[in-house]
């Protein structure tokens, strides 16, 4: 299938941005996902960059800018958070806990979305919160899918394995418990977008006095629920 616009420069600036919809790229990373050469690749990021529609992460890598962020909510039309936000509510009334959908952004994951319970112990992440990519069972869905590059990097330094990541995998759910914050246990499952790729992860949390040191047992199958009642209502 031909893609082109039959505008160049645009087509490449695109296929620059693409590159960098499952997380930071290199330069190099951007050569191999476009095809252009090396400078043509560095010129059109950087360029793309002064826009503030790719930023740079700590280490220097590519990553989408925070105008796209800006261009969506101008739009008002962000179908994941339109279409999440009652299936939080759902999941927080039949768990007893609070509910969250989290994005990936470069190495930190971004509270987007929560519906809070109402009273009692509670674990309240803010909507806006980052949170490192390295604790929590909501990461280990984040990067559980990646490609073995960019899951291998992302272990550095974090509470979870290779061999977790695998069980994560072929489960379908993640639990954490006192991973990100002591006392804390939490479930995730992730919601997927086009071609099935991970876009998010939906999350609850709680006292590890409620949720047990096996949190999964008690809320996996609603959170995989969830997480793919808003895969379905995303791809529809």
């Amino acid at each position: 299938m031909n893609n082109s616009s039959g505008v160049g420069v645009l087509d490449k600036a695109v296929s620059v941005l693409n590159a960098m919809e499952t997380g930071p790229a290199s330069l190099a990373q951007l050569v191999s996902a476009t095809g252009l050469a090396r400078p043509t690749a560095h010129r059109i990021a950087v360029a793309l960059e002064h826009h503030r529609l790719v930023a740079r992460d700590g280490q220097g890598r590519f990553v989408l800018g925070p105008r796209m962020a800006e261009l969506a909510a101008a739009a008002g039309e962000d179908r994941l958070l339109s279409v999440a936000q009652p299936i939080l509510g759902y999941l927080r009334d039949v768990t007893g806990e609070s509910a969250q959908l989290y994005r990936r952004q470069a190495d930190l994951r971004i509270c987007v979305a929560a519906a809070e319970r109402a009273s009692g112990l509670r674990d309240t992440v803010p909507v806006g919160t980052a949170l490192p990519m390295t604790a929590g069972s909501a990461a280990q869905i984040l990067l559980a899918w990646e490609d073995a590059e960019r899951m291998h990097r992302g272990l550095r330094g974090a509470k979870f394995s290779a061999p977790m990541l695998a069980q994560v995998r072929r489960r379908g759910w993640a639990a954490s418990v006192g991973e990100r914050e002591a006392g804390v246990a939490s479930v995730s499952a992730p919601v997927r977008g086009a071609g099935g790729r991970v876009v998010a992860a939906v999350s609850v949390s709680g006292p590890i006095e409620r949720l047990t040191r096996s949190p999964g047992r008690l809320h996996a199958a609603a959170v995989v629920g969830a997480g793919d009642k808003i895969s379905e209502l995303v791809a529809g």
